[in-house]
Protein backbone atom coordinates (compact mmCIF):
# COMPACT_ATOMS: atom_id res chain seq x y z
CA UNK A 1 0.00 0.00 0.00
CA UNK A 2 0.94 3.52 -1.12
CA UNK A 3 1.55 5.46 2.45
CA UNK A 4 0.52 9.16 2.15
CA UNK A 5 2.59 12.07 3.79
CA UNK A 6 1.54 14.79 5.37
CA UNK A 7 2.83 17.97 6.48
CA UNK A 8 3.63 17.73 10.17
CA UNK A 9 2.16 14.77 10.59
CA UNK A 10 -1.58 15.63 10.97
CA UNK A 11 -4.11 16.42 8.37
CA UNK A 12 -4.51 14.94 4.69
CA UNK A 13 -1.58 15.48 2.79
CA UNK A 14 -1.10 18.80 0.03
CA UNK A 15 -0.68 17.66 -3.55
CA UNK A 16 2.17 19.05 -5.44
CA UNK A 17 0.86 22.32 -7.28
CA UNK A 18 3.43 22.18 -10.31
CA UNK A 19 2.02 20.13 -13.04
CA UNK A 20 4.29 18.01 -15.32
CA UNK A 21 4.24 19.14 -18.96
CA UNK A 22 3.23 16.22 -21.62
CA UNK A 23 5.95 15.48 -24.11
CA UNK A 24 5.04 17.35 -27.59
CA UNK A 25 5.19 15.07 -30.64
CA UNK A 26 8.47 16.43 -32.91
CA UNK A 27 6.82 17.52 -36.64
CA UNK A 28 9.08 17.98 -39.21
CA UNK A 29 8.66 20.18 -42.87
CA UNK A 30 8.73 18.73 -45.91
CA UNK A 31 11.11 21.39 -46.73
CA UNK A 32 13.37 20.29 -43.85
CA UNK A 33 12.69 16.56 -44.67
CA UNK A 34 13.82 16.58 -48.34
CA UNK A 35 16.94 19.02 -47.38
CA UNK A 36 18.03 16.28 -44.79
CA UNK A 37 17.54 13.63 -47.28
CA UNK A 38 19.44 15.60 -50.06
CA UNK A 39 22.56 16.10 -47.08
CA UNK A 40 22.34 12.45 -46.47
CA UNK A 41 22.62 11.31 -50.38
CA UNK A 42 25.62 14.06 -50.90
CA UNK A 43 27.41 11.94 -47.81
CA UNK A 44 30.37 10.09 -49.38
CA UNK A 45 32.68 9.47 -46.63
CA UNK A 46 32.89 6.60 -43.78
CA UNK A 47 30.14 8.48 -40.95
CA UNK A 48 29.17 11.58 -42.57
CA UNK A 49 25.93 10.58 -42.58
CA UNK A 50 25.83 9.63 -38.28
CA UNK A 51 27.29 12.77 -37.86
CA UNK A 52 24.50 14.26 -39.96
CA UNK A 53 21.98 12.52 -38.05
CA UNK A 54 23.33 13.36 -34.77
CA UNK A 55 24.06 17.31 -35.36
CA UNK A 56 19.69 17.21 -36.33
CA UNK A 57 19.05 14.49 -33.48
CA UNK A 58 17.22 12.22 -35.56
CA UNK A 59 17.57 8.43 -35.22
CA UNK A 60 18.13 6.54 -38.78
CA UNK A 61 14.21 5.40 -38.89
CA UNK A 62 13.62 8.63 -39.64
CA UNK A 63 16.32 9.23 -43.02
CA UNK A 64 14.85 5.46 -43.75
CA UNK A 65 11.33 6.82 -43.47
CA UNK A 66 11.87 10.24 -45.31
CA UNK A 67 13.46 8.04 -48.16
CA UNK A 68 10.26 5.85 -48.75
CA UNK A 69 7.89 9.01 -48.70
CA UNK A 70 10.60 10.71 -50.95
CA UNK A 71 10.34 7.66 -53.70
CA UNK A 72 6.46 7.66 -52.90
CA UNK A 73 6.14 11.30 -54.14
CA UNK A 74 4.81 12.26 -50.47
CA UNK A 75 7.40 14.42 -49.83
CA UNK A 76 6.58 16.98 -53.09
CA UNK A 77 2.94 16.50 -52.09
CA UNK A 78 3.08 17.50 -48.53
CA UNK A 79 5.52 20.49 -49.48
CA UNK A 80 2.14 22.09 -51.19
CA UNK A 81 0.40 24.99 -48.72
CA UNK A 82 -2.70 23.40 -47.58
CA UNK A 83 -6.13 25.11 -47.12
CA UNK A 84 -8.12 26.80 -49.76
CA UNK A 85 -6.94 27.77 -52.76
CA UNK A 86 -6.05 31.71 -52.76
CA UNK A 87 -9.40 33.07 -54.91
CA UNK A 88 -9.10 34.11 -57.73
CA UNK A 89 -9.25 38.38 -58.04
CA UNK A 90 -11.92 37.79 -60.59
CA UNK A 91 -13.92 35.91 -58.13
CA UNK A 92 -13.49 39.08 -55.96
CA UNK A 93 -14.55 41.98 -58.46
CA UNK A 94 -17.59 39.70 -59.77
CA UNK A 95 -18.37 39.55 -55.82
CA UNK A 96 -17.94 43.15 -55.68
CA UNK A 97 -19.75 44.19 -58.31
CA UNK A 98 -22.80 41.95 -57.48
CA UNK A 99 -23.22 44.22 -53.98
CA UNK A 100 -22.98 47.14 -56.17
CA UNK A 101 -25.70 45.90 -58.36
CA UNK A 102 -27.94 45.33 -55.36
CA UNK A 103 -27.64 48.78 -53.94
CA UNK A 104 -28.55 50.04 -56.47
CA UNK A 105 -31.37 48.34 -57.87
CA UNK A 106 -32.17 49.35 -54.06
CA UNK A 107 -32.01 52.86 -54.54
CA UNK A 108 -33.64 52.81 -57.83
CA UNK A 109 -36.34 51.11 -55.86
CA UNK A 110 -36.66 53.30 -53.13
CA UNK A 111 -36.66 56.71 -55.70
CA UNK A 112 -39.05 55.39 -57.62
CA UNK A 113 -41.37 54.87 -54.17
CA UNK A 114 -40.35 58.26 -53.55
CA UNK A 115 -41.75 59.65 -57.05
CA UNK A 116 -44.52 58.15 -56.83
CA UNK A 117 -45.22 59.70 -53.62
CA UNK A 118 -44.75 62.80 -55.21
CA UNK A 119 -46.60 62.54 -58.22
CA UNK A 120 -49.97 61.48 -55.81
CA UNK A 121 -49.42 64.54 -53.59
CA UNK A 122 -48.84 66.62 -56.49
CA UNK A 123 -52.26 65.26 -57.67
CA UNK A 124 -54.06 65.73 -54.05
CA UNK A 125 -53.07 69.32 -53.89
CA UNK A 126 -53.88 70.64 -57.43
CA UNK A 127 -57.43 68.64 -56.63
CA UNK A 128 -57.30 70.68 -53.15
CA UNK A 129 -56.58 73.96 -54.60
CA UNK A 130 -59.44 73.55 -57.16
CA UNK A 131 -61.87 73.25 -55.04
CA UNK A 132 -60.57 75.64 -52.77
CA UNK A 133 -61.34 77.94 -55.60
CA UNK A 134 -65.04 77.50 -55.75
CA UNK A 135 -65.51 77.51 -52.24
CA UNK A 136 -65.98 81.01 -50.63
CA UNK A 137 -63.92 82.25 -48.30
CA UNK A 138 -65.14 82.34 -44.79
CA UNK A 139 -66.49 79.02 -45.51
CA UNK A 140 -66.04 75.80 -44.17
CA UNK A 141 -66.87 73.90 -47.17
CA UNK A 142 -70.09 71.88 -45.70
Amino acid sequence: MTEIVTLNGSGPAVPDPELVERPQRRRYSAEYKLRIVREADACTEPGEVGALLRREGLYTSHLTYWRKQQREGALERLSRKRGRKPADRRDAEIAELRGRLERTESELAKARKVINVQGNVSALLEQLLDTGSAIEPGSTGR
